[in-house]
């Protein structure tokens, strides 16, 4: 594939690339060298299910398999150990070794649902982490200063706040960057939020004397709110084991303007292509990619003929959950019972559904959003096309 060809392919999505110019340097460098360019990113398996926010970094890993690069997927399951400080504005617990061998295992098992196993190498940092050295780890910490842990944002904020932060919570950047070190890494991937780290292996590479990767960053994937990182804390999440009907169920779900990013994202379908498509039927195809990725292709096309004959024509589904919630004062108000149901993440998102026309109560469409149910029920809600509950006001 040609270099041109090769760089309007990995630079889709991405927020940066950098240094300016080095991954057409490093296409050039291999292209003459006549090998592969080697391409890694990081998991930590710190749970034991991915889901569509991890599989932006494997979308991309993918497309350098479809330029012909060798992909290294590489499972932190020392770093894992550790925990990620990133992000985070107190320490993180981290995991026992059982915990994080039994994820690593789940990962092992899901990431070939897109990555091709022929061009994938999957690596354990333990591999050269695990026999380190108290010598050897002083001299890779020998590499950086207090000064320059304390310009990335989270430990900055913490510092500033007087919020603690551990000595191994300084190592966790450090011993990501020797990864690529002993990977002889030509490329890392990561989410913007992990720009620190990427750095860090450049700095590293330099120190140790071997030529530096180019560092290209992802966005955040966003969850079915549109609002927060997907996460499965937050359950606004779709998994990549879930069933199909879930996960086609979770991606109508979306809103128009989320599902672009997850086209661009997710996806190599031409941009253009999906906004000439009526949005309805660019999401119905986006959910049957999804479900076509993850469960076999066919599939994605019986989950959207089974979503359509359940809720385009407004049928109930057999298994709607139940719920009471206490009144106040003797009423409901509907923003409450939405938010504290969990059919929405906060009071504006409630309020704008409800001013979206996207709320019945009993079969009646409810577009005041001072609405509020007496006590007793249980009142059948339906919020948009999927979201269902038997509410009883106590």
């Amino acid at each position: 594939m040609r270099i041109e060809e090769q760089m309007e392919r990995l630079g889709r999505g991405a927020l940066e690339i950098l240094p300016k110019g080095s991954l057409e340097a490093k296409l050039k460098l291999a292209e003459k060298e006549g090998r592969p360019l080697r391409v890694k990113a990081g998991f930590d398996p710190t749970a034991p299910d991915l889901h569509l926010g991890h599989t932006v970094l494997l979308e991309k890993l993918r497309q350098f398999q479809i330029c012909g690069h060798q992909v290294v997927f590489l499972i932190g399951d020392f770093t894992g150990m550790i925990g990620d400080p990133t992000g985070k504005n107190e320490t993180r617990p981290p995991l026992t070794h059982e915990e994080v061998l039994a994820n690593a295992e789940t990962y092992k098992q899901q990431v070939f649902r897109i990555l091709d196993p022929e061009q994938t190498e999957v690596r354990f940092n333990s591999e050269w982490l695990h026999n380190l050295s108290a010598a050897d780890l002083i001299r890779i910490a020998a590499k950086a200063t207090v000064a320059r842990m304390l310009e990335r944002d989270d430990f900055e904020k913490r510092y500033k706040g007087g919020q603690s932060i551990a000595i191994h919570e300084f190592l966790y950047p450090l011993i990501q960057g020797f990864d690529s070190v002993a990977l002889d890494a030509d490329v890392e991937l990561g989410g913007n939020d992990q720009k620190f780290n990427l750095l860090m292996g450049r700095q590293l590479q330099e120190a140790y004397d071997k030529p530096p990767q180019v560092i290209l960053t992802m966005p955040l994937l966003e969850g079915l709110d549109g609002v927060n990182k997907m996460s499965k804390s937050l359950a606004n999440y779709v998994g990549i084991t879930e069933p199909a009907k879930e996960q086609f169920g979770k991606i109508m779900s979306v809103s128009d303007e989320l599902m672009l990013k997850y086209y661009e994202l997710l996806t190599d379908v031409d941009l253009g292509d999906v906004k000439a498509m009526h949005p309805m039927e660019a999401k119905k195809q986006l959910a049957t990619r999804i479900v076509d990725r993850f469960h076999g292709y066919g599939e994605g096309t019986k989950a959207r003929e089974g979503f359509e004959a359940q809720f385009a024509k407004g049928e109930i589904p057999d298994d709607v959950p139940e719920l009471m919630i206490a009144s106040e004062g003797g009423e409901l108000w509907i923003v409450r019972a939405l938010t504290g149901a969990g059919l929405t993440a906060s009071n504006g998102e409630a309020i704008r559904m409800i001013k979206q026309n996207a709320l019945t109560i009993d079969g009646e469409r409810i577009a005041d959003k001072d609405f509020r149910l007496s006590p007793g029920g249980p009142y059948l809600i339906k919020l948009g096309k999927r979201k269902f509950l038997n509410l009883t006001v106590g």
